[in-house]
């Protein structure tokens, strides 16, 4: 399937991190998802009822990043993929990407995050 539905530079700021500042304070991170489904019907019908609605995953993506404080990117990422698949089934899989940058590290960089890729067991 080739079919996709994106969201790119999902601002969200959360309070993620190992360093006891970014727990406390927080930080802005970006977040992308590219999401694989059959928009075959969504085409033909030209009804949101067809598709998935990208405000509705956009807010549960905010949900879900958000709802507890993370030491790793990777388990925030997990849970963003987890409830976008949990909550639109029509989604078969799911890519999320979570920039962080502001990390903490004493270096100078365009970027840091990670990139996970999850997908329905069928």
């Amino acid at each position: 399937m080739t079919d996709q539905i994106f969201i790119k530079g999902l601002v969200i700021h959360a309070h993620h991190g190992v360093m006891e500042h970014e727990g406390k304070v927080g930080q802005r991170f970006v977040i992308d998802l590219d999401l694989t489904c059959d928009l075959s019907e969504a085409a033909r019908s030209d009804h949101l009822a067809d598709t998935v609605s990208y405000a509705a995953i956009a807010a549960e993506t905010e949900r879900a990043f958000t709802t507890r404080n993370f030491k790793l990117l990777e388990a925030a990422a997990g849970a963003v993929a987890d409830a976008v698949l949990d909550h639109f089934p029509k989604i078969r899989t799911v890519r999320v990407t979570v920039h962080k940058p502001h990390a903490p590290i004493a270096a100078i960089f365009d970027d840091v995050g990670v990139v996970l890729t999850r997908g329905r067991h069928d």
